[in-house]
Parts: structure tokens; sequence; C-alpha cells
């Protein structure tokens, strides 16, 4: 009787390994294959990338997209492969959905926020809405972007404070480096001036920027004159804007800004400051008041 069973048990057992066993041994060479596989495609697929992309900013972008592609498919093959075999060891699958999709609502509810920072950064990084490098104002905050993850963003400020934003706050993004950048000035001149003569004056400033060696390979663009644009308490305000490369708007700026001052004064070209004027009334008779002037002079 024992001989019988233990028969019975050798059979089963082999069958079960031709059967139920030879599967679960395929399932795992194939998902050994699939992670070999990915990550020598993946591999490849960076080399292809740093030799196509000159720019680091969208190197570092596509590489990103790359190791988040990458990670989803792991975690596809682990799932299919984990399922396949724990069906194969008799083992029932509805209780162990049910348990996890009951964690994965009180999970999910934990975890919105970190849920959806991952899906903004991830369109974030696919619509190549920021890079590293580019100068950005996101959620109230300005600054030099020195890191963009699928979570949060870096940002570092003039003063050299760095502020991480996650993405799950942004809302509206203003890059101020996407493909060019520009400089706009609003230069106020006394009534008094030919318009005419001061938009001259400016142009030729922005043509000596341009022919500049320092300052002209950053200039894309001539000196775009806009013409007058209001008439402010004190000023006639015209403006003109400048084209540069990225992120050298504001230095070719503050060089041109330099550079109006000592044309305005070398051709007596008044900026004006507010000014004020006092009406002291005037009698019906029409003559006008006496205006006393009184100096104090102290020994």
């Amino acid at each position: 009787m024992e001989t019988q069973t233990m028969e019975q048990i050798t059979t089963q057992l082999l069958s079960w390994l031709l059967g139920n066993g030879l599967l679960i041994l395929v399932v795992l060479v194939a998902m050994f294959l699939g992670f070999t596989l990915l990550k020598r495609g993946l591999a490849r697929l960076g080399r292809f990338i740093e030799g196509s992309f000159p720019d680091q900013a969208q190197i570092k972008r596509a590489n990103t997209l790359t190791n988040v592609l990458g990670d989803l498919v792991r975690v596809l093959i682990t799932g299919i492969g984990v399922t396949t075999i724990l069906s194969q060891l008799g083992i029932d699958l509805g209780p162990l959905l049910v348990a996890a999709g009951i964690g994965g609502v009180a999970i999910g509810f934990g975890a919105q926020s970190l849920v959806k920072d991952v899906i903004s950064g991830f369109f974030i990084l696919l619509e190549n809405q920021v890079r590293v490098g580019d100068v950005v104002n996101i959620a109230g905050v300005g600054g030099l972007v020195e890191d963009v993850g699928l979570r949060t963003i870096s940002l570092r400020d003039l003063a050299g404070n760095v502020h991480i934003v996650p993405n799950g706050t942004i809302s509206t993004v203003t890059n101020m480096t996407m493909g060019y950048s520009r400089y706009v000035f609003n230069v106020g001149v006394a009534y008094r001036e030919n318009v005419d003569q001061v938009m001259s004056i400016l142009k030729d400033v922005g043509a000596a920027m341009q022919n500049d060696p320092k300052y002209g390979p950053d200039i894309l663009e001539p000196l775009e004159m806009l013409g007058v644009d209001s008439f402010a308490d004190s000023a006639v305000v015209i403006k003109c804007r400048i084209t540069t490369k990225p992120i050298q708007q504001w230095a070719v700026g503050r060089e041109m800004n330099r550079r109006i001052k000592l044309a305005f004064d070398a051709n007596g070209i008044e900026i004006p400051f507010p000014h004020r004027t006092i009406y002291w009334g005037e009698p019906k008779e029409g003559s006008a008041p006496p205006l006393n002037i009184h100096s104090l002079q102290t020994s």
C-alpha cells in the first residue's frame, strides 16, 4: 500500500514537473531573457541618444524618459511572470487580487499628491516644457533649472537659493530661454525731445552692440524699434527690443542700458524725472498773486 502511494506521488510529481514545472521554468527563462534584452536595448538607445543630440539638456531629457519607460517595462514583465508562476503553483489569485485592490485604494488615497507629481513630471519631460539650463518661472518661483525629475524640479535663483518645486503644483510654466530670448527696453525721454532723433540714436547704439566682438555673437537680430509706446506723466516712452541667444538677454540688456545712457548724455537727450508744477491760483481780475521768497542765511 505504501509502495503504491509512493508510486502515485512520484508519478504526480513527475507529471507536475513535466507540465507546470516546465512551464514555470520557461517563464523564468523568458523573464531573464526579457530583462537582459531590455538592459541591452536601453544601453544601445542611450548611446544612440548621446550621438544624435548635441545638447546636453536634450540628452538628459531623453535619458530620463528612456529610464522611465524601462522601469514600466520591468514592472510589466515582473507582473506577468509572477502572476503566471503563482497560477501554476495552484495559488488562488482571487483573494490576492482583492487584497491588492484594497491595498492599492488605501495607498492611492495616501499618495495622491505623489502620483500627481509623477504624472505631471512625465508630461513635463515628454512635452519638453523645461530643460536643464533654462531660466523659468514656475509656481511663483523663478531661477535656473538645475535638475528635472519625475517628482520635482530644482531651481536656483539669482541669490543662490535652491527651490524644490513639486511637479504636481505646476500649473503654468514661463520659460524665458526656450529657443531664443529677448530684452525689452522702455526708454523714457522728455517731452521736448525729438522722438525720431531718439529712435535713431537707439538704433545706432543697437548696431554698435551687434558689431561689438564681445556682445555681437550673442545678438541674433538687429534692434527692433517698436515706436512710441505711451505718454507717461513726465516722459514719452519709446519701446524697442533685442533678440539674443538663450539666457544672454540680461547681459546684453544691461550693457545696452549703459550705452544708451552714455549716448543720451553725449547728445543732450534728457532722461526725465517726475516734475511738479505748482499753481498759485489767480484772482478774478487776472493778476497773479505775488510770490515772496525769503533766503535765510546763517553765519
